[in-house]
């Protein structure tokens, strides 16, 4: 199975409209194409090699309106380039993947309606697969559009953060591994206070689809993640990480236009240079945006987390440039959850962190 990398991700939406015009003021998108169905409509985003598909359901039995009614706007469908996504479909189902009767989208090929299965992968998110280049021919437009001139902020998905219930961590790698032959590439305890959690990385043979997979510790205080799953109503994605080549410019960009970060304690950026020494980024600028840095054998990364905007506080992005970094900033994931933390606090009067 020729997996290349996530070609598109799929929300789900109770107005596309209005959430893709917040995307393409906030994070700078632009709108490729929008198309009209019976049963919903979709609209199609693009930045760099980023590609976001927005859905609403207008029926109530639509996959879209399903979700939505469940878990609130989401992330749904994580879809797969392969040259092959016929194959791809038939392997991953051989190896014991469910196909679900929702298709991503509608395809008029030859005066026939066709579409891509999607296949289940956790909770109520589903994967699917597609050829390069066969999201923007359903949508039309030019591949390349005027828009492309400008120098994209965000290059790629560098990976996708995921919250399952105590107990689910270990199946779900499990399902990555035996259907879409996928490989463990890294695990943690980390400890916030009185929770903690564990954490499992699985990553594709091209390395170009990563997830981050993050379950309870139940014998623990109850925290985030617990609460990610009572208000999301079951397993999801947490939050989407984009790449950029330069955050301090996204950084600056994106809060210029409303973007609100994570803060980071003034303590964090006190003992980088002891911890980390030089970096690529100056400590002023790092302290200044609220920027989280770490280290690997091979070079740097740095990540900034938005505060969420979900009116349930479950789903989130994340900004992240690597230079040369191959890891997900063990030291900087607890940095991330006590920022959640606090954050939770200032919504929750009295909580305790």
């Amino acid at each position: 199975m020729n997996l290349q990398g996530i070609d598109h991700v799929e929300f789900y939406v109770g107005d596309a409209d209005v959430e893709a015009a917040r995307l393409c003021a906030t994070y700078g998108f632009h709108l490729h194409g929008r198309r009209v169905y019976p049963d919903h409509w979709s609209v199609l985003l693009r930045q760099g090699g980023i590609q976001l598909v927005v859905t609403t359901g207008t029926s109530a039995d639509h996959p879209a309106a399903v979700y939505v009614e469940r878990h609130g706007d989401g992330l749904a469908t994580i879809a797969i380039a392969t040259d092959e996504p016929d194959e791809a479909l038939t392997e991953a189902v051989a190896n014991g993947a469910v196909p679900l009767s929702g298709l991503l989208e509608s395809l008029e090929a030859n005066g026939a309606d066709v579409g891509r299965v999607r296949v289940t992968a956790f909770g109520d998110v589903a994967h699917t697969f597609v050829a390069p280049g066969e999201l923007v021919g359903r949508f039309g437009g030019p591949a390349a559009p005027d828009h492309a001139a400008v120098e994209p902020l965000l290059d790629a998905i560098d990976h996708v953060a995921v919250c399952v219930p105590a107990g689910e961590l270990n199946g779900t790698v499990r399902f990555y591994e035996t259907v879409l032959g996928f490989t463990q590439i890294f695990e943690e305890y980390i400890e916030v206070g009185e929770q903690a959690m564990n954490s499992k990385v699985v990553q594709s043979p091209s390395g170009a689809v990563t997830l981050t997979i993050l379950e309870p510790d139940t014998s623990r205080q109850p925290g985030q993640i617990d609460g990610f799953i009572a208000a999301h109503d079951g397993a999801g994605v947490q939050h989407l990480a984009f790449r950029t080549n330069d955050i301090e410019t996204a950084v600056r960009t994106f809060s210029g236009n409303g973007v609100d970060f994570l803060s980071t304690p003034g303590s964090y950026y006190d003992e980088l240079g002891r911890r980390l020494g030089e970096v690529g980024v100056p400590v002023p600028v790092l302290r200044e945006l609220n920027v989280l840095v770490d280290r690997d054998e091979v070079g740097e990364l740095f990540q900034i987390f938005a505060q969420s905007t979900h009116p349930r506080r479950t789903f989130f992005f994340e900004v992240i440039e690597r230079l040369g970094a191959l890891t997900f900033g063990s030291a900087n994931i607890k940095a991330l959850y006590q920022a959640v933390e606090r954050e939770r606090a200032k919504a929750t009067p009295g909580m305790a962190l």
